[in-house]
């Protein structure tokens, strides 16, 4: 492994502050002492009885028990009801480049089986983009670094990153070579003083302007990881798509949501006959036929009839349902519909909604896909929702199989779990519940 002198500077850090020197000592309740000795990775500002003296974002800030003795350390964030982003629990260390380097280390260990899978006979195909850190899940909260080839994208999700990326940047480009480093920020984050950093900067590295080309499972995709959604694509799902692409063949599938059309393209290369991308960005619905005709050199992604829709999902499965359309794989796949706790009776009404509308465009014998990516939504509402909905339209389910995150995207603590998909096949049911309104 190189060493700092031997990582060329990153002049976009030169001007950035660093922390303060001297470290906030934070008093908090017996709960929250408790739940930081369990591993949890926030400090709520509701939780904290006092503090020494007025921090800036991204000081460090030591939390004490009532013996005085050390509980956690972490990354203070005055704009942020998380108010301190725990880094470390349990005995007393330093937080610099050394430390930041074995977090990242750790972390590709976690993901050794997708970076270098076993050989199999036939061969595995490759897959060259993952999330490489995920966030408070492997040890750096407010941090996502996802690959895409020869590109990382490192997307902050707190201004309190700002000051330690003088030692985090340098660690990184020693851990995980890349040709470029690419720097994304929340929209949180954006409302923060970035210091002349900027959305979408090319930090280290040949700038990057176009879109980034990448392999899933051998499909060719590519990402905008400047302007696009997330770090430029939805590698959580990755597992998902490959699954519904084993499962594809001879099939009309559907995929609501599409975005840049990953469930059809792993549909289509697996066999399936037509396929049908809806979504409600044309930006979204291009990226689909683009990556579809980015994998047209593959006679079953040739041979397979492409359709598109831009529209709103909820209208356009009423639509496909009035025209009696069926389809033998139906992917639902929507956004988070709940950013909020009280967000969250709307979200599961609307996950209803969905089931109630899809059901029914399920040939029987089909497979339904039903997921959700909004982490205050369980896994037992999810599945609740989409079998009310079922319901609702006159079907029950049978339930294949539930599946969560895959290996790059690793769960340490309860909330951090958030992606969940409901795999089942509807049936007529014995007696239909008469259905309910629309959600928009």
């Amino acid at each position: 492994m190189r060493h700092d002198g031997d990582v060329p500077p990153v002049p976009a850090l030169a001007s950035l502050p660093r922390p303060g020197e001297r470290r906030l000592a934070v008093r908090v309740t017996a709960d929250a002492i408790r739940n930081l000795r369990s591993g949890h990775p926030w400090l709520f500002d509701g939780s904290i009885t006092s503090v020494n003296h007025e921090g800036a974002p991204g000081d460090l800030a030591v939390v004490f028990d009532d013996q005085r003795r050390f509980v956690a350390i972490g990354l203070w964030d005055p704009a942020s009801p998380i108010r301190v982003k725990v880094l470390h629990q349990g005995r007393p260390t330093t937080i610099d480049a050394d430390f930041f380097r074995a977090r990242l280390t750790d972390a590709l260990a976690r993901r050794a089986p997708l970076i270098a899978p076993p050989v199999t006979d036939p061969p595995t195909p490759p897959t060259t983009a993952y999330r490489v850190v995920h966030g408070e899940n492997d040890g750096l909260p407010g941090v996502v670094i996802d690959r895409y080839g020869h590109v990382l994208v490192m997307k902050l999700y707190t201004a309190a990153w700002i000051p330690h990326l003088h030692d985090l940047v340098p660690a990184v480009r020693e851990v995980v070579p890349a040709s470029s480093l690419v720097l994304r920020f929340s929209r949180a984050a954006l409302d923060a003083d970035l210091h002349g950093l900027t959305e979408g900067m090319t930090l280290a590295g040949p700038e990057i302007r176009d879109p980034v080309p990448f392999l899933e499972h051998g499909l060719r995709f590519e990402a905008d990881v400047v302007h696009g959604q997330k770090t430029g694509h939805f590698l959580d799902q990755r597992d998902n798509r490959i699954a519904v692409g084993a499962r594809a063949a001879g099939a009309r599938v559907l995929d609501v949501f599409c975005c840049n059309g990953g469930f059809g393209v792993h549909a289509a290369a697996g066999g399936a006959r037509s396929v049908l991308s809806v979504d409600s960005s044309p930006h979204a619905i291009e990226a689909a036929v683009a990556n579809m005709a980015r994998n047209a050199d593959r006679p079953a992604v040739a041979a397979c009839r492409h359709e598109t829709i831009v529209g709103d999902a909820f209208e356009v499965l009423e639509q496909l349902g009035a025209e009696r359309r069926r389809f033998d794989v139906v992917v639902v796949d929507p956004p988070s519909f709940a950013s909020n706790a009280a967000a969250v009776p709307r979200a599961i009404a609307a996950y209803e909604r969905l089931a109630s509308l899809a059901a029914p465009l399920v040939e029987i014998g089909g497979l339904l896909v039903s997921a959700s990516c909004s982490s205050r939504v369980s896994t037992i509402d999810l599945v609740r929702a989409v079998h009310a909905g079922a319901a609702r339209a006159g079907f029950e389910l049978d339930e294949e199989r539930r599946t969560e995150h895959a290996m790059d995207h690793p769960v340490g603590f309860p909330e951090g779990a958030y992606l969940k998909a409901l795999w089942s096949r509807p049936r007529r049911a014995r007696a239909a519940v008469p259905p309910f309104g629309p959600v928009r």
